[in-house]
Order: structure tokens, then C-alpha cells, then sequence
């Protein structure tokens, strides 16, 4: 168990009360808490070589995100506890945010292999993109205090001074040249807190969704807001949403982008593409059956 101490807003004191149970069943439970930046990664890296059966990430999407790297191509089963301030993949693979009852999933050795991606060879298991939504992350990147209050701050904030960018977009199959308010590759559904920025996306069929949000006015924020959270945004008029396994974005300046909510920085072309079912994950059995946009 791989605890990050500073993910989310509350104390992770009681967090290996939790898993008191496992111990009950015949599990060695071996708790480790994150010091430093990359550590998680560390940690799942050397369970791994020591055949470990399960990691259980204790923390949002970033420490998840450390953790995969180092599972990815394994045997070993990556298990959530989700603690973080949004928990995108968690909530995006119906992880249920109360503990115990995150736990009985755990507890119930259910194995999804589920697909990840690769931005310029950096995974991300949720989303990643460039735009309003990277500005907002690179807004948050060293500030202490988290959750939504924070985060809706940031957002106003970023809003102010935004302008939308020019991209081409380039699939396997088409090319686009669209102007941006928001460019996201979702391999999940949501960001996190339940903003639903691609509904109907799969973890599990080798595609992502690259939803295009055109440039918005302070007046469209609100409707496309409601949209987001009670699942429509699909019905925008502002919204383009292409499905392809793989993407090239190229665009006028290089800067910044977010993966899996964490700001980066990247150049002008950035290729993008999913890994189908590289990585198990223990969650709750769903049927997903792609519904093509």
C-alpha cells in the first residue's frame, strides 16, 4: 500500500485501518507513505521486481499516475483507494469514493485490464490536452492548498486572461484545423469531481476521445458547466469530438499541457496514442460498449 500523505484536503492518519481486513484474510500488507516526487514510482518498481500480487495506490490521479508507470506491462494489479481532490479514474471506473466500500472492491479481486496512453512516451491514464483547462493545472502547480474551492478559483482566474488557440489535429485518418477553447484526449470520462468532459468514452477499446471545445464567452461557461456535470456535453453546439486510437496536435507555441491534471510543459508537436488494455487494474465488472460519436 503506497500512501501519499499530501494528496487531497484530509489526513491520511486512519488510512491503514482500512485495510485491516486484508491482513485478516492472509494478505502481508506492507505500507509505505510517498516523500518526494517520483517515490511512488519507486516504490511500485520495487514490488514489482519482488513479484508483489497487488499495489494499492492511496491518493488521487498524480500519485495513480506514478504508480502505473511502474506497473504497466506486469503482472502486478494496481488497486485505488481514492483520497485525491478530483479522483478522474477512480470515479471513471465506478471506484466508489467511501472507503470501506473501495476496500470491499479491492477485497473482491475483481481484474479489469484497462488501456492507458502515451504523450511524446509519458503516460496518462485519464486525460490529457492543451488549453484552458492546462492553464488552470500549470495555475495550480505550486499552490498548497487544494479541493474545489481552490480549483473553481483557479478557473475564474485562468479565464480572465485566456485566449484560445489555433490547432491541427491529425488522425490516422483525417486532419483538422480547429481554434480552441480546450483540446482533451480522454481515455476516461471525466477530469475528476465528476466533470464529464467525454461520457461516453471506454477505458477498454483502444480509442480515446478527443473532444474540441471552440472558444466560449463568459456567457456559454454556465450552460456548458451544467453540461459537464450532468453528462451532456456531448449535445453542445460548441463541442467537435473525434474517436481515433492515436493523434498528432501541432499548434503555434510550445508550453504548457496537463496530464492526468498535473501541468507539463511540451513542445509544439505533441503525438499522443493509447495502449490497449495495458495495465490491470482491480474495479468493479462494467460492460462498455463503445458508442461511436
Amino acid at each position: 500500500m503506497i500512501i501519499n500523505p499530501v494528496s487531497g484536503t484530509k489526513s491520511k492518519r486512519n488510512i491503514p485501518h482500512y485495510f485491516n481486513k486484508l491482513a485478516s484474510l492472509g494478505y502481508d500488507v506492507e505500507i509505505f507513505k510517498t516523500e518526494y516526487a517520483g517515490h511512488a514510482t519507486d516504490i511500485a518498481s520495487e514490488a514489482v521486481k519482488n513479484n508483489v500480487k497487488y499495489v494499492i495506490a492511496v491518493g488521487g490521479d498524480g500519485t495513480i499516475n506514478e504508480i502505473a508507470k511502474a506497473l504497466i506491462g506486469s503482472n502486478t494489479i494496481l488497486g485505488i483507494l481514492a483520497v485525491g481532490s478530483g479522483n478522474g479514474l477512480a470515479r471513471s471506473l465506478h471506484i466508489p469514493m467511501d472507503k470501506n466500500k473501495a476496500v470491499e472492491i479491492i477485497e473482491q479481486g475483481n481484474v479489469r485490464e484497462i488501456d492507458y496512453g502515451l504523450v511524446n512516451e509519458h503516460i496518462f491514464l485519464c486525460t490529457c490536452g492543451v488549453g484552458f483547462d492546462a492553464q488552470v493545472s500549470e495555475k495550480s502547480l505550486n499552490q498548497k492548498n487544494r479541493g474545489i474551492l481552490m480549483y473553481v478559483k483557479n478557473m475564474i482566474d485562468t479565464f480572465l486572461h485566456f485566449k484560445s488557440e489555433k490547432y491541427k489535429i491529425i488522425t490516422p485518418t483525417h486532419t483538422f484545423e480547429e481554434e480552441a477553447f480546450v483540446l482533451t484526449c480522454a481515455n476516461a470520462t471525466q477530469y475528476g469531481n465528476n466533470a464529464f468532459i467525454a461520457p461516453r468514452a471506454s477505458m477498454e477499446d483502444g480509442l480515446m476521445n478527443i473532444v474540441i471545445l471552440k472558444p466560449l464567452s463568459a456567457w456559454n461557461v454556465p450552460k456548458i458547466a451544467i453540461q459537464m456535470f450532468s453528462q451532456n456535453i456531448g449535445n453542445s453546439r460548441k463541442l467537435i469530438q473525434i474517436i481515433a486510437p492515436e493523434v498528432t496536435i501541432l499548434r503555434e507555441h510550445e508550453g504548457v499541457m496537463h496530464m492526468d491534471g498535473n501541468a507539463v510543459y511540451a513542445g509544439k508537436e505533441i503525438n499522443i496514442k493509447i495502449i490497449h488494455r495495458g495495465l490491470k487494474v482491480l474495479a468493479p465488472s462494467l460492460s462498455s460498449n463503445k458508442k461511436w460519436i
